[in-house]
């Protein structure tokens, strides 16, 4: 027999997509949002999919690698996008894209660790 612990979500930056861990189908729940987070293409992977830490490392990589991306637009938009022939209400604009995409990011890193972190916790209770 298979018990199931419910709790509260486990903190704030526990994404909403994904159920309470302990709660029924939790695990399928933290693997379709992970699964939205890498390249489509990363679905065809039967080790990724079988295996949710591992696909929660990788979403960890690939969001690293998106903030690295996103810096590097932020920190480069005032000096490039003039060149390229652009209004500066529409270089501001972007700059605070760029910013937002930043904090926006930085948050889905936190959720993964916290999903990641339950998913191992799960495993090893096992």
């Amino acid at each position: 027999m298979t018990t199931t612990r419910t709790t509260t979500r486990p903190g704030p930056d526990w994404p909403c997509q994904v159920k309470t861990p302990g709660s029924y189908d939790w695990e399928r729940s933290a693997t379709k949002w992970l699964r939205e987070l890498v390249p489509a293409r990363y679905a065809s992977y039967p080790a990724l999919m079988r295996h949710t830490v591992l696909l929660a490392r990788h979403a960890q990589i690939q969001v690293q690698h998106e903030i690295r991306v996103a810096r590097t637009a932020l920190q480069t938009a005032r000096a490039d996008l003039p060149s390229l022939g652009l209004p500066e209400s529409v270089i501001e604009h972007t700059i605070k894209l760029y910013a937002a995409e930043v904090l926006q990011l930085q948050h889905i890193a936190r959720s993964i660790r916290a999903v990641t972190q339950a998913l191992v916790d799960h495993h090893q209770g096992r």
